[in-house]
Protein backbone atom coordinates (compact mmCIF):
# COMPACT_ATOMS: atom_id res chain seq x y z
CA UNK A 1 0.00 0.00 0.00
CA UNK A 2 1.31 3.77 -0.81
CA UNK A 3 0.68 5.69 2.66
CA UNK A 4 1.31 9.21 2.25
CA UNK A 5 4.34 9.14 3.73
CA UNK A 6 5.50 7.12 0.76
CA UNK A 7 4.73 9.17 -1.72
CA UNK A 8 6.40 12.62 -0.12
CA UNK A 9 9.42 10.86 -0.05
CA UNK A 10 9.08 9.60 -3.86
CA UNK A 11 8.19 13.61 -4.36
CA UNK A 12 10.70 14.53 -2.72
CA UNK A 13 13.52 12.52 -4.31
CA UNK A 14 12.06 13.68 -7.69
CA UNK A 15 11.82 16.78 -6.87
CA UNK A 16 8.24 17.31 -7.73
CA UNK A 17 4.85 18.94 -6.49
CA UNK A 18 1.78 18.77 -5.21
CA UNK A 19 -0.10 18.63 -8.36
CA UNK A 20 0.41 15.07 -9.89
CA UNK A 21 -0.08 13.36 -6.90
CA UNK A 22 -3.04 11.02 -8.23
CA UNK A 23 -1.15 10.35 -11.36
CA UNK A 24 2.39 9.63 -8.62
CA UNK A 25 0.01 7.14 -6.73
CA UNK A 26 -1.05 5.37 -9.19
CA UNK A 27 2.60 5.01 -10.66
CA UNK A 28 3.66 3.74 -7.39
CA UNK A 29 0.79 1.27 -6.66
CA UNK A 30 1.35 -0.04 -10.29
CA UNK A 31 5.15 -0.45 -9.09
CA UNK A 32 4.52 -1.70 -6.11
CA UNK A 33 2.21 -4.51 -7.55
CA UNK A 34 4.52 -5.91 -10.10
CA UNK A 35 7.31 -6.05 -8.33
CA UNK A 36 5.39 -7.60 -5.56
CA UNK A 37 4.30 -10.11 -8.20
CA UNK A 38 7.69 -10.55 -8.80
CA UNK A 39 9.69 -10.93 -5.36
CA UNK A 40 7.07 -11.72 -3.46
CA UNK A 41 5.18 -8.85 -0.46
CA UNK A 42 8.22 -6.86 1.01
CA UNK A 43 6.92 -4.33 3.19
CA UNK A 44 8.51 -0.66 2.03
CA UNK A 45 8.70 0.52 5.92
CA UNK A 46 11.22 -2.29 6.02
CA UNK A 47 12.47 -3.37 3.14
CA UNK A 48 14.58 -0.54 1.86
CA UNK A 49 15.74 -2.20 -1.19
CA UNK A 50 12.04 -3.05 -2.23
CA UNK A 51 11.08 0.31 -1.70
CA UNK A 52 14.26 1.42 -3.80
CA UNK A 53 12.83 -0.86 -6.46
CA UNK A 54 9.20 0.63 -5.91
CA UNK A 55 10.73 4.08 -6.59
CA UNK A 56 13.29 3.22 -9.21
CA UNK A 57 10.52 1.83 -11.33
CA UNK A 58 8.32 4.54 -10.97
CA UNK A 59 10.85 7.28 -11.82
CA UNK A 60 11.41 4.84 -15.12
CA UNK A 61 7.03 4.84 -15.32
CA UNK A 62 7.16 8.74 -14.98
CA UNK A 63 9.96 9.68 -17.49
CA UNK A 64 8.42 7.41 -20.35
CA UNK A 65 11.24 4.59 -19.92
CA UNK A 66 9.86 1.64 -18.35
CA UNK A 67 11.10 -0.68 -20.95
CA UNK A 68 14.42 -0.69 -19.36
CA UNK A 69 13.48 -0.74 -15.96
CA UNK A 70 13.77 -5.03 -16.03
CA UNK A 71 16.98 -4.89 -17.71
CA UNK A 72 18.81 -2.09 -15.71
CA UNK A 73 17.92 -3.47 -12.34
CA UNK A 74 17.27 -7.48 -13.08
CA UNK A 75 20.41 -8.21 -10.86
CA UNK A 76 18.59 -6.48 -7.72
CA UNK A 77 15.10 -7.92 -8.79
CA UNK A 78 16.21 -11.54 -8.54
CA UNK A 79 18.58 -11.34 -5.88
CA UNK A 80 15.21 -9.83 -3.59
CA UNK A 81 13.18 -12.70 -5.17
CA UNK A 82 15.42 -15.20 -4.36
CA UNK A 83 16.29 -14.11 -0.98
CA UNK A 84 12.50 -14.17 -0.33
CA UNK A 85 12.15 -17.61 -1.74
CA UNK A 86 14.69 -18.41 0.66
CA UNK A 87 13.13 -17.14 3.29
CA UNK A 88 9.92 -18.83 2.60
CA UNK A 89 11.45 -22.32 2.56
CA UNK A 90 13.10 -21.74 6.07
CA UNK A 91 10.03 -20.83 7.13
CA UNK A 92 8.40 -24.32 6.07
CA UNK A 93 10.74 -26.02 7.47
CA UNK A 94 10.44 -24.06 10.48
CA UNK A 95 6.75 -25.27 10.77
CA UNK A 96 7.42 -28.75 9.78
CA UNK A 97 10.08 -29.18 12.78
CA UNK A 98 7.53 -27.94 14.97
CA UNK A 99 4.70 -30.56 14.13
Amino acid sequence: MITPEILQEFKNRMHLGDDEDDNLKRILQASYDDLTRICGVHDMNISTVFKELVFERSRYVYNDALEYFHQNFLTQINNLSVAKALEEIVLEDDQDAAV
